[in-house]
């Protein structure tokens, strides 16, 4: 990546993804997206993100061998454990708050952007074997859940932590 200080926040389609015992998102007290144990995927797309982003971040949630194999290493990935994906949309992913107290969300993705984005992602978590639960877009949402590990894990479709 070239330039000064302001490159390192040229990114991409990011996925905050955290190994779970067990999931579930509400809207509005109605439960729209559960699992068992699997992976919580908060999603957040940039302004500008396509195709190429996509396919590596979804490549990259299902390949993660972030579960415990029969000898307890972190060896096997979600969907040698089942599958279970609950996705979450999370444009906050893109706060900057190098300025002030109130976050700015400049660089996250259009809203009708950002959901194109989320349904191909669930799609293409489908497509790829996972068993997939959403929240629901624009909607104000609960997430609840219990952490195992805890193991957390930040992508960026063009920087990876």
């Amino acid at each position: 990546m070239q330039g000064g200080p302001e490159a390192r926040y040229d990114r991409g389609m990011r996925a905050v993804v955290q190994r779970m015992q067990e999931a579930r998102v509400e809207v509005s007290g109605e439960v729209v997206g559960t699992i068992g144990a699997g992976l919580l995927v908060y999603l957040g797309a940039e302004a500008g993100d396509g195709p190429d982003d996509l396919a590596y971040v979804v490549r990259k949630v299902l390949g993660l061998r972030i579960f415990a194999d029969a000898a307890g290493r972190m060896q096997d990935d979600v969907l040698a454990r089942g599958g279970e994906v609950l996705v979450v949309s999370q444009f906050t992913l893109f706060a900057d708050v190098r300025r002030g107290r109130r976050p700015s969300f400049e660089k996250a993705a259009p809203p009708d952007e950002a959901e194109r984005l989320y349904d191909a992602a669930l799609a293409a978590l489908r497509a790829g074997g996972a068993h997939v639960s959403s929240g629901r877009f624009r909607a104000d949402m609960k997430v609840h859940g219990v952490v195992d590990g805890p193991v957390t894990i930040v992508l960026d479709s063009r920087r990876d932590f």
